[in-house]
């Protein structure tokens, strides 16, 4: 229908509704004569006028009473009227309303006239059957048969009521099956059992709205099919599951609406019927409001049984912050007596104010309580939780010298005065707010936001229509028949089992606990994979993770293991190693269940995701049998992801029922295909890798063949494994303008999370973007710095932006994330830069969007984008850019971003999923060359490296010129670079000792009082140097570490052995260097690492035993030597050689953690042939430089021989 109001006040009338005084109070009512849907309102301005309205409220109600503001969005709506008086604005309502009254109350009007309005109502009749429950009567339906097993329900109804508590359908079977919908604490709460357990025992509750106890219609429908449930309430619905193994709900007899039945059990409990009203009460397409008219239904229960509904009587008061409603009471007496009902989301506020001949009167919510002030100085407190929504009764009385005051009618709970007080009455109470005369200061707040009800002074009902009127007390920003109450935590806007709580204006989120982060706890705190995490240089470890981010799975934990090229995510399950079978056959096989350490969703999370999985299944046996032939039916099998059962082994493939010995063909016995088949006595085994991940991990495996006598079968199924997180790495290179990847229309619409990588070396571009009719989100690099996040959900546009400090046109990956819910809109880049940006407290909230998403964005942008998750979903990139031209799947140049993760001179190795990091010539291992690799030495325990293959040694013995030219660059060294650590309790010894043939050497040695000593010798010198690092003694079984460096002293060195006097080597380092060192490198070669990785070809040998060992944790750091105590700082007078400087940086740092290796050298091993160099030899008084080493210290004792230039440990 189209509501015409009379000409001048409709659309295009001459003329127009403007009243008399243009302020807040005014409204103008419409009758549409019986109940009538609405789905549309416009307005125009008053004709030929400045007259206008440019905001208004829409109210409606049943009777002309107890109003109900239109809500859009979670907000009491304001629309948006006119600008000028001829233009026609029209609004169609997000939800139709039913009602007979409306009515219009303006908020903002025209600034140059007064309020003005025609207006038009669009809609369409309505009607429909209604029926008074008066808290006694039920309406049974009963069912043509005595017991109905049913499969599928719908039950569709509207209520409305007073109370907050009522049951509204039930119906039970005697198996133990019901179904129930009552009312509790004016929320909708509705249970189903198709188990067999006791009625409302250890059955699931499902609860949905609140603030239901508001006399306005109701909207519920529930459909049933077998265990699948949708609750749906004023257009919110749930899904759920119900639980038990059964899809019937077996009902005996009838079906109640309005309350139990009252053959009901003793087990029901004492539950309120229903007092209010239902219409359109339908059950499996019989309309049950139109069979109980007809008297088709038993209603013998109801004394009186109406079909119109009665209406409530009581008359709500709204208040704001800015309100007071004041009402006369008799002065001068000394008996006060006030009571009302109030509801409320705040904590504090002032409830009732009274000016009192010798003080003041005030009760009022403090933290929740009900609080009571006489004369200021006298207090009393109830109980807390009264801002909880619902409506809570007070009551206060004051007369022979005492007071009291009662909360919700519990007399037991009544708090009263401990002294006695004498109050005279003032001549007025002011409720929800006073004047401003009396804002003195008080204990409690000024202002209160809620309703109350039912308010009686001196034990009289108050009329609010007078005092409407004018004709009992005043009021100022009061709305009188209405509660203007928002339950803003219903719908639960906070996600993932975050706690709403809220005050009269707004709601906020606790995540503890959760996982999650945010103003509505929507964000994952967690990464996505493993794979994520190696990427933040984490190492192997139990981490959290969180495959969808925002999506429905929560986190959960894994074990991470980080090799040097691939990551490996473990989920465990709780299957025992060799769990013993026994007594199955065939026909009663033993199923054995595993439960893993992460939910089904969780698990198949990953292995979507993954590259590559595993699960290791080892079947030993004893007569017998697992799968007997191919052609057979099995003994044994297994269920995996999706319940489908598997009949192929560890080491076989999908289809064939086969072992892996029946694949590698070596089966104990050739006739079958594993080795349990042959049937054998003796204990066999069939083992290996299922590696198929559609059908992991392993769920049960059913074993049927341990009944026999003497058979026996042990099961073993390993944890899930799998490699890789193809999401992680998913990526497109755009490699023109105009290409892009477009998607299906993005589904946001009250929270919406974005996250992608992106590198480029272009300025400019837009990375994403979705639009609407007027809606739309577009994420773009606005600059080289800055990154914005723009969208519209009818508010008008809203953009954030950041800032970087650096450029992100580097072509280095960056990581963006952005955010948008009802609370706020969050962007954030490379977890650094961040903007927040609040939502509106009124206004639109969701985001409609229509077409296409656009990836890479219609405005073009050239670079890679990987990883992108929207709502918790990984776009797949890769496989839409194979089809669109100008984009590729892929992306290469992750070692540029994320090399600085390979330490201690690892290098980046790309891949096409990443990156690895080559540890091979460092002295480190692990995924970042972090790992030490140690030794620990026993006494006589010798690590040797060659630097000099033998044929070279040979031709250099005979040719200087020959050795100068082929020789690897360790021959003729300039530089010296060695690093170790080492930890020991004995002295002395020798670290490391580095001879060549000549008497050049350099040593690193542990004197007996444990200080540190380095020795060098580089020839043309009276007797070598002499650098004592530390006087602290460092053979305190601590970990120390030692760097060298020597630059330019523009000699040829050939590291290789010379001759040491075995004697004064004995003296020295008898019995030897026994402790740990690790982290042994000198200038690009790792020794110790080469000694300890087999798989690394090298030319070292080990004497002795070596045990692997990481000697511990890092220690502290010695300060390096100063330039003027350094003893590599000579005058170039003494030494004839131009470049004499060896700059020696030694820090030797102490670790904090005890470490027990140590290396030993036991001997050292002679050396044969002759040296040449360029510079006169000095130390001519020593028969070799091992010798001057020797005899500058005669301490200093070790035996070693051999013929080739070597590095002794």
């Amino acid at each position: 229908f189209q509501m015409l109001l009379p000409p001048t006040q409709s659309l295009q009338g001459a003329g127009g509704w403007s009243p008399l005084d243009s302020d807040h109070y005014q409204w103008l009512q419409v009758d549409l004569g019986s109940r009538k849907q609405v789905t549309a309102i416009a307005t125009q301005g008053r004709y030929s006028s400045s007259d206008w309205t440019t905001r208004y409220r829409l109210l409606y109600s049943d009777t002309g009473r107890n109003w109900k503001p239109y809500h859009q969005d979670g907000n009491i709506w304001a629309f948006a009227g006119n600008s000028n008086t001829e233009s026609v604005v029209r609004h169609d309502l997000q939800h139709a309303i039913v009602a007979q009254y409306l009515r219009i109350v303006p908020l903002d009007w025209s600034g140059e006239g007064r309020i003005g309005l025609r207006i038009e109502i669009y809609g369409c009749p309505y009607w429909a059957d209604v029926i008074n429950f008066d808290g006694q009567g039920v309406i049974s339906y009963r069912f043509k048969m005595k017991k109905m097993k049913i499969l599928k329900d719908v039950i569709a109804l509207k209520f409305k009521t007073s109370e907050s508590e009522g049951v509204i359908l039930h119906g039970e079977g005697q198996q133990g099956d019901y179904i129930t919908l009552e009312l509790k604490k004016a929320k909708l709460v509705l249970q189903i059992n198709l188990d067999i357990k006791p009625l409302f025992q250890d059955v699931p509750l499902v609860t949905s709205g609140s603030l239901l106890d508001d006399h306005h219609w109701h909207s519920v429908v529930i459909e049933r099919y077998r265990r699948n449930v949708n609750f749906t309430l004023d257009r919110h619905t749930q899904h759920f599951r119900t639980n038990g193994e059964f899809d019937h709900l077996d009902l005996d007899y009838e079906l109640s609406f309005g309350g139990m039945p009252y053959s009901g059990k003793p087990s029901t409990g004492n539950r309120k019927n229903f007092k209010g009203c239902m219409e359109g009460i339908n059950y499996n397409g019989d309309n049950i409001t139109d069979l109980a008219r007809r008297k088709k239904l038993d209603t013998s229960s109801f004394r009186n049984l109406s079909f119109s509904c009665v209406e409530s009587h009581t008359s709500p008061v709204f208040f704001n912050a800015t309100s007071f409603l004041e009402l006369p009471g008799r002065s001068d007496h000394e008996v006060a007596s006030v009571s009302f009902q109030f509801r409320t989301w705040n904590p504090s506020g002032l409830l009732l104010f009274s000016p009192l001949a010798d003080g003041t009167l005030e009760v009022g919510l403090s933290e929740g309580k009900v609080s009571v002030h006489i004369n200021v100085t006298q207090k009393k407190n109830t109980r807390s939780g009264l801002h909880d929504g619902q409506w809570h009764d007070v009551r206060f009385l004051a007369k022979e010298n005492f007071a009291m005051l009662t909360i919700d009618g519990d007399e037991a709970s009544a708090v009263r005065t401990n002294t006695p007080i004498q109050i005279k009455t003032g001549d007025s109470y002011y409720f929800g707010g006073t004047l401003r005369l009396f804002h003195l200061q008080s204990p409690i707040q000024r202002s209160f936001q809620g309703c109350m009800q039912l308010i009686h002074v001196d034990d009289q009902l108050a009329d609010l229509h007078a005092v409407e009127q004018g004709k009992l007390g005043s009021f100022e920003n009061v709305s009188l028949d209405m509660c203007a109450i928002i339950d803003r935590c219903m719908p639960n806007h906070c996600e993932h089992g975050g706690r709403c709580t809220q005050t009269w204006d707004s709601f906020s989120c606790t995540c503890d606990g959760t996982g999650y982060s945010g103003a509505t706890c929507h964000t994952s705190i967690y990464e996505q994979s493993c794979e994520a995490y190696k990427h933040l240089g984490k190492t192997s470890d139990t981490y959290w993770i969180d495959p969808d981010g925002s999506g429905p799975l929560g986190p959960f934990r894994v074990n991470c293991n980080m090799t040097e090229d691939m990551v490996w995510t473990t989920v465990m399950n709780n299957l025992p190693p060799q769990t013993s079978v026994t007594g199955s056959s065939r026909e009663r096989r033993t199923v054995l269940q595993l439960n893993y350490s992460a939910s089904m969703d969780q698990v198949s999370a990953i292995t979507s995701s993954a590259e590559h999985c595993e699960q290791h299944v080892a079947y030993s046996c004893r007569m017998s049998r697992l799968l007997n032939t191919p052609e057979g039916t099995p003994y044994t099998w297994w269920i995996g992801k999706g319940s489908e059962k598997h009949f192929y082994w560890g080491g076989s493939g999908p289809g064939i029922q086969k072992c892996a010995c029946g694949i590698e063909r070596n089966c104990t016995d050739p006739k079958y295909y594993c080795n349990c088949d042959a049937d054998q006595k003796q204990w066999r085994e069939d083992s290996g890798l299922l590696v198929y991940k559609e059908h992991l991990p392993v769920n049960q495996v059913a074993v049927g063949d341990t009944n026999r006598p003497g058979s026996e079968a042990k099961l073993t199924v390993g944890p899930l494994r799998c490699q890789g997180d193809r999401n992680y790495w998913n990526a497109a290179s755009f490699n023109t303008p105009s290409s892009y990847l477009h998607f299906s229309t993005f589904q946001g619409e009250t929270s919406a999370d974005i996250s992608f990588y992106f590198k480029t070396s272009a300025p400019y571009g837009v990375f994403l973007e979705n639009l609407g009719n007027t809606d739309f989100i577009r994420l773009e690099l606005k600059s080289p710095t800055v990154v914005s996040f723009s969208f519209d959900v009818g508010n008008g546009p809203v953009e954030l932006a950041v800032r970087s400090l650096a450029p992100l046109n580097d072509d280095q990956w960056h990581r963006v994330s952005a955010e948008r819910n009802v609370k706020e809109a969050v962007l954030q880049l490379d977890q650094q830069y961040r903007e927040v940006r609040p939502a509106p407290s009124q206004g639109h909230t969701r985001l409609e969007l229509y077409s296409q998403l656009y990836v890479g964005g219609q405005k073009g942008f050239l670079g890679c984008i990987r990883s992108l998750k929207m709502n918790g979903v990984t776009l797949d990139l890769e496989e839409r850019a194979k089809v669109t031209p100008g984009v590729k799947p892929g992306c290469s140049g992750h070692c540029t971003s994320y090399g600085m993760y390979c330490r201690n001179g690892g290098k980046c190795i790309e891949k096409y999923n990443g990156y690895s990091c080559d540890c091979t010539s460092t002295a480190y291992d692990g995924t970042f060359c972090t790992k030490d690799v140690g030794g620990f030495f026993e006494a006589g325990t010798l690590v040797k490296y060659n630097f000099m293959p033998e044929n070279t040694a040979a031709v250099a013995s005979k040719d200087t010129k020959g050795l100068s030219r082929n020789v690897a660059p360790e021959g003729n060294l300039t530089r010296e670079d060695l690093a170790f650590s080492f930890s020991t309790s004995s002295a002395p010894s020798i670290l490391v000792y580095i001879s060549s043939r000549t008497q050049d050497y350099m040593a690193v040695v542990l004197r007996h009082n444990g200080t540190l000593q380095i020795r060098y010798n580089l020839g043309g010198l009276q007797e070598p140097f002499t650098i004592d690092v530390d006087q602290r003694n460092l053979a305190n079984g601590q970990p120390h570490t030692v760097n060298i460096t020597r630059v330019d002293r523009n000699i040829q060195l050939q590291v290789e052995t010379g001759q040491i006097d075995p004697v004064l080597i004995e003296k020295y380092n008898t019995p030897g260097f026994v402790g740990c060192l690790s982290r042994v490198q000198f200038n690009g070669i790792a020794p110790l690492k080469a000694a300890l990785r087999s798989r690394i070809a090298a030319p070292v040998s080990v004497q002795g035993k070596l045990v692997e060992s990481n000697c511990g944790a890092s220690p502290l750091t010695i300060p390096p030597m100063s330039a003027a105590t350094d003893p590599w700082h000579l005058d170039s007078g003494r030494i004839n050689r131009n470049s004499a400087i060896i700059g020696g940086v030694i820090a030797v740092v102490i670790f904090t953690i005890l470490c027990t290796l140590v290396f030993l050298i036991r001997y050292m091993f002679r050396h044969k042939g002759t040296y040449h160099t360029n510079e006169a030899k000095g130390v001519e008084s020593a028969d070799n430089a091992d010798a001057a080493i020797i005899g500058h210290d005669p301490n200093f004792s070790e035996t070693i021989d051999e013929s080739k230039k070597e590095w002794f440990i």
